[in-house]
């Protein structure tokens, strides 16, 4: 049994409403518009071409304001903020910055602004950051000025939580995966490469780890640790905010929040392909269903798809089944991969799904995943993709 109840899920959206795609890559932000068959896309020209966008997010709260997180060439890490549906950008005034250190320490530097995330609903102008190396940040005008969330940041335990190094990760470590509980503003989450999944109950003052149950990514003696893992990416679903998933760098789990234990239902995947990637996306209207993209995460981490075969999974029943969906992807020799930020869904029915690889393509599925599409190609390097459907 979940922790709560399913609320009615509200009528799909229209047949008729257009999708756009908001993509970031390693040499700026595009928009990419679909026509309301999601069969015709339009590619806008190059938004901060030559930065590095790591996370390009519309607010849902009023269908018009977007972020990006990027970093320039010379103004380094950065957040830009347009109000008119991407058309101008103006630079953040007081970017994420983490607090200055007392003369004699080494302190901390925003080396990138990796994850944006709009803030409850009942509070407009809130948004979250998350850094490389791991840090949270929040924002109370709309993104224009910023402070550091004391109660991570500036924590005794952070160090011993992240590990205290400012590179780890390839690219990295990172903050990711900030969620809040859409029924309460204080009860946040947060993912970290490496670290693990914490939760607050008081809006960011304290935190706790909440890893129970994940397998730890390298071999330790003794008992699994309380933190230390690598998430690399969790998600709670609408409907049902006790319910969390995650695709982590050992296995995709599952957790009923009362439980306070993850469940690795990545071990249903087929032997063959394993259970590591980086991205995972919900169905809005059915808990039980999601999808993985999944890559070779054997001895030597190539991070490609296994074989050279790309391919979607998806389950209907809450990981205890998955299948392979690959029909319209390429067959062999396409090494590329899916990172955590670059896979995503729109709302309507049937459901679209879109991916974008680090080979700088993008495919659509309109069936589900049942089959896929090259609807983009030849871009940089991709690192997210956010489906909005504008008012």
């Amino acid at each position: 049994m979940v922790a709560t109840q399913p609320r009615t899920a509200k009528t799909s959206k229209s047949s008729t409403g257009n999708v756009v795609l908001l993509v970031g890559t390693k040499k700026g932000g595009f928009i990419l518009r679909g026509n309301s068959s999601r069969r015709a896309w339009t590619l806008s020209d190059p938004i901060l071409l030559g930065s590095t966008v790591h996370h390009f997010v519309l607010d849902p709260r009023d269908g018009r304001t977007m972020l990006m997180a990027a970093v320039t060439g010379h103004l380094g890490p950065t957040v830009f903020r347009s109000t008119d549906a991407g058309k101008t950008w103006k630079e953040a005034s007081r970017p994420p910055a983490f607090k200055k250190a007392s003369e004699g320490e080494a302190g901390l530097s925003v080396k990138h602004v990796f994850w944006l995330t709009p803030g409850h609903a009942s509070e407009p102008n809130v948004w979250y950051a998350g850094s490389s190396p791991q840090g949270l940040f929040r924002s109370d005008d709309g993104g224009v000025t910023w402070e550091g969330v004391a109660g991570f940041n500036e924590n005794p335990m952070r160090e011993t939580w992240t590990g205290g190094a400012q590179d780890g990760t390839p690219d990295g470590p990172k903050m990711h995966s900030i969620l809040i509980d859409p029924r309460d503003k204080r009860h946040l989450y947060i993912g970290m490469s490496s670290g693990g999944i914490f939760e607050s109950t008081d809006e960011g003052t304290s935190w706790a780890p909440l890893n129970k149950g994940c397998d730890f990514p390298y071999p330790i003696p003794g008992p699994l640790p309380e933190f230390g893992h690598d998430p690399h990416r969790a998600m709670l679903h609408p409907l049902m905010p006790d319910l969390l998933y995650q695709q982590n760098h050992a296995g995709i789990y599952r957790m009923e929040r009362k439980d306070a234990q993850w469940t690795r239902i990545g071990k249903n995947m087929p032997p063959e392909v394993g259970d590591i990637g980086f991205p995972i996306v919900l169905r809005p209207r059915d808990p039980k269903t999601v999808w993985v993209f999944h890559m070779d995460g054997t001895d030597v981490w190539p991070r490609t798809s296994p074989g050279g075969k790309p391919a979607v999974y998806v389950t209907n029943d809450g990981g205890e089944t998955w299948r392979r969906q690959a029909n319209g992807l390429p067959k062999a020799n396409a090494w590329w991969t899916v990172l955590r930020q670059a896979m995503t869904c729109d709302s309507r029915d049937p459901l679209g799904l879109y991916l974008g690889t680090t080979t700088g393509q993008l495919w659509g599925s309109t069936d589900e995943g049942g089959s896929w599409r090259l609807i983009a190609e030849h871009l940089p390097h991709i690192y997210a993709i956010e489906a909005v459907e504008p008012r």
